[in-house]
């Protein structure tokens, strides 16, 4: 129908992505807020009304960049403690920060919030590492209301400089996830390889359409590119996808899914999209390209995802395929009219938008911050949002 095709037209998430963060920015800035808790509790807020305003075309890296933010915030706090050490304090509370900053394998092992002990909240830094974990003591009675450590309700007057500065070094690295990601594209792609993809997708196009440019400036001869048109719940995506690579003179075929078995043989490296990378490694995708995973999986054919840093999910798929899928009008595969048939009156159509694609059919993640095998994710996780923001839209 109309309105399903209408609803999948392919938009540009990163955009909508930035589009988050510069409302975010523009509301943390003129608002009075005195405290880190205070702003963890606003953009708390407002991301709760982004994320629940998705609908049918759920958003997830909406409530990505907010849990992205709040980790910066939370970071960005936590230095005040590592100054306030260190610039001339007395003994005790240098020695307490010290005592801190030292792990031992034990104090690693029983780092829960029962086994803290001493200042009600322990934290983690090493240089140049953005792992942050915090666990404070919720057993004290005059604690018990507080959602964040004491130092988050302190009053910094430079706490909005310092944060206005993280979330701007997070609006520039959206802004350059296409160049990052296209400067690995030669690094994946070679004079001569035959490339599978499937459905249509901004970052894969940009991605195929930066390797022919740059394989043409090194007289590496061209590379072939076999679109499989997709899942019916892509809209059609497919077709699209291979008439804009063609029209930049890139030899470009289009095959039906059924094929897709067929030619993977042929095939040195399948390179599909993404619309969510989950905690597990695994993978939410177009629907139809599981099959191709399978397909390549069984032929031992790589299988890439190029993908934004800005799609890394916190989230486990619980559901299986039902996890952050869709189910749309099956018209786009059965006219109404041919319900008529009896034959049919029994039967059930299932119409999904997206796959679910298991880690262990994943070769490898190329984002704009590096390439990482699925095993590598969870790293990625701790990196950019805090465990306790995970679950912060469930």
């Amino acid at each position: 129908s109309s309105t399903s095709a209408s609803a999948l037209a392919p938009v540009d998430r990163r955009l909508v992505v930035l589009q988050t963060v510069e409302l975010l920015k523009y509301i943390m800035g003129p608002t009075s807020w005195k405290s880190a808790a205070e702003l963890l509790h606003l953009v708390r807020a407002v991301g709760t009304e982004l994320h629940t305003a998705g609908g049918m075309r759920r958003e997830p890296a909406i409530g990505n960049v907010i849990r992205r933010i709040m980790a910066a915030i939370r970071e960005e706090a936590q230095r005040e403690t590592l100054s306030t050490a260190g610039d001339g304090g007395d003994l005790s509370r240098k020695a307490e920060a010290g005592a801190g900053n030292r792990l031992s394998l034990d104090s690693i092992l029983w780092a829960l919030p029962q086994h803290v002990r001493d200042t009600g909240s322990t934290s983690r830094s090493h240089h140049g590492d953005h792992q942050r974990q915090e666990s404070f003591l919720l057993s004290d009675n005059n604690n018990a209301d507080q959602q964040f450590p004491p130092i988050f309700y302190k009053h910094r007057p430079d706490l909005k400089q310092t944060v206005m500065e993280a979330v701007q070094e997070i609006l520039s690295d959206l802004e350059d996830t296409y160049k990052n990601l296209n400067e690995q594209s030669t690094s994946h792609i070679q004079g001569g390889d035959i490339v599978l993809t499937c459905g249509r997708s901004k970052t894969t196009e940009l991605f195929l359409k930066a390797a022919n440019l740059k394989t043409k400036q090194r007289q590496q001869g061209p590379f072939q590119v076999i679109v499989c048109e997709g899942g019916a719940g892509s809209g059609g995506g497919g077709r699209a996808m291979a008439t804009s690579l063609a029209q930049v003179g890139m030899e470009t075929i289009l095959i039906p899914d059924s094929a897709i078995f067929a030619v993977m043989s042929r095939v040195n490296k399948v390179i599909i999209p993404a619309h969510a990378v989950l905690a597990n490694g695994g993978l939410i995708a177009s629907s139809g390209c599981n099959v191709v995973a399978l397909a390549a999986h069984h032929h031992s054919v790589p299988v890439v995802c190029v993908t934004g840093i800005f799609k890394l999910c916190p989230i486990f798929p619980h559901d299986g395929q039902d996890t952050l899928n869709d189910l749309i009008s099956p018209s786009s595969v059965l006219e109404y009219s041919n319900l008529k048939d009896t034959r049919l009156s029994d039967v059930e159509f299932v119409n999904p938008v997206r796959d679910y694609i298991a880690p262990q059919y994943i070769d490898l993640y190329v984002t704009n911050v590096g390439s990482f095998q699925p095993s590598f994710i969870y790293r990625l996780l701790a990196e950019y949002y805090h465990s306790d923001d995970w679950d912060l839209f469930d």
